[in-house]
């Protein structure tokens, strides 16, 4: 059998499509965070959790946040507690 010529490839997921086991972990995430309370739970976390919390919010915003003055600015998040505020 032939084997092919400048990185070609035959077969497999079309680039971008979704692991299967991918999404189905994340679909368990989902539903137990809804059991577990959603956004109830999640704030408690953040209260109870803040260093735990923050690395979660790391994992799902974005690497780049573009805040719209295009002047190379920076974006600082700090965690206030209520007590501060």
């Amino acid at each position: 059998m032939a084997r092919p010529k400048g990185g070609q490839k035959f077969g497999g997921r079309v680039k971008g499509t979704p692991n299967k086991d991918n999404a189905a972990i994340k679909a368990m995430i989902e539903q137990a965070l809804t059991k577990a309370g959603g956004v109830d739970y999640l704030t408690r976390q953040a209260d109870e959790n803040p260093t735990a919390f923050m690395g979660l919010v790391g994992k799902v915003l974005p690497m780049q946040v573009n805040h719209g003055d295009h002047e190379g600015g920076k974006l600082v998040i700090a965690w206030q507690t209520a007590s501060e505020g």
